[in-house]
């Protein structure tokens, strides 16, 4: 029971890191040159996350019947973006919003309850690859497959080779 618990935790983290690699950065790397440097760049980025992880669960107190998956990140990054960007809420004396316009956006753009299965893993093109994507090649349903194998066993096993 303990290596499935640590086995979900690791995949925790493996989603920590893709949704800060693939949505918060872009496919942009880090800038920095030094391991110093390097060090408050990604505590910076793990800071972004969960302050976003918390603003949609924030959002949620109120709506019990709402699991956390349905909270698009993309979504909370968006929202959290603009709001930086346009500087809402930054002057003294406004009333503060418990659920704040990152939570507002996160509740009004929820993933569907019931998601699709997933036919094949999504793929994006490296902007620095010389191969093109291969968007549209692969079936979009399941197939099956049968696949024939014949065993042939010697019963004197295989003559040695010639030394040359």
């Amino acid at each position: 029971m303990e290596l499935v618990e640590l086995y979900h935790r690791r995949w925790q983290a493996e989603t920590t890191y893709f949704s800060i690699k693939a949505t918060m950065l872009d496919g942009r790397v880090l800038r920095s040159r030094s391991i110093d440097g390097l060090d408050q760049e990604v505590y910076a980025l793990l800071t972004v996350y969960q302050a976003l992880i918390r603003a949609g669960d924030d959002a949620l107190t109120g709506r019990p019947e709402v699991p956390m998956e349905r909270i698009s990140f993309t979504v909370l990054l968006a929202a959290a973006t603009d709001t930086v960007t346009a500087g809402h809420g930054i002057f003294p004396g406004t009333l503060v919003d418990l659920v704040g316009t990152i939570g507002h956006a996160a509740l009004g753009n929820l993933l569907p309850a019931h998601r699709r299965q997933r036919v094949k893993a999504r793929t994006r093109k490296n902007p620095t690859s010389k191969y093109g994507p291969n968007a549209g090649q692969h079936p979009q349903k399941a197939q099956n497959y049968t696949v024939r194998t014949t065993i042939a066993f010697f019963d004197h096993g295989l003559n040695s080779r010639s030394q040359r």
